[in-house]
């Protein structure tokens, strides 16, 4: 006969032990690129939109304002600026968003993240 008979639930927590963290730390990375690459792509998108002729800062704001909070969580898209500025000799729009991404989403101190877009500027002819 054999002893190892009802071995079977602590392996499995001290494999669960192991296992759960990275499960955990991959989520977490998932989540922190998606923020990323979701408010990038709409700092670019409002940078876009106060890109052309007659268009305002704020047209820009706003632009990148209304996608981050119809694709993310409101609370992601707390603080944007949109400012004219020069980037290698050029007039662009730059539309800068700064996001704090909690532990899995939840709640908690998060991750600081700053993403920001370019557009150049439509001039006159």
């Amino acid at each position: 006969m054999s002893r190892e008979r009802g071995a079977a639930v602590p392996e499995f927590v001290l494999a669960l032990v192991v296992v759960l963290p990275i499960v955990i730390g991959i989520v977490q990375l998932a989540l922190l690129a998606h923020v990323r690459s979701t408010l990038t792509a709409a700092a670019a998108e409002g940078a876009r939109a106060g890109a052309p002729l007659g268009a305002s800062v704020a047209d820009a704001e706003r632009s990148a304002r209304r996608l981050a909070d119809t694709t993310l969580a409101a609370r992601f898209a707390d603080d944007i600026t949109a400012t004219r500025t020069t980037l290698d000799g050029l007039p662009v729009v730059q539309v800068t968003m700064h996001a704090e991404v909690p532990p899995l989403g939840v709640a908690g101190p998060g991750i600081p993240l700053t993403m920001s877009g370019h557009a150049v500027v439509q001039e006159q002819p």
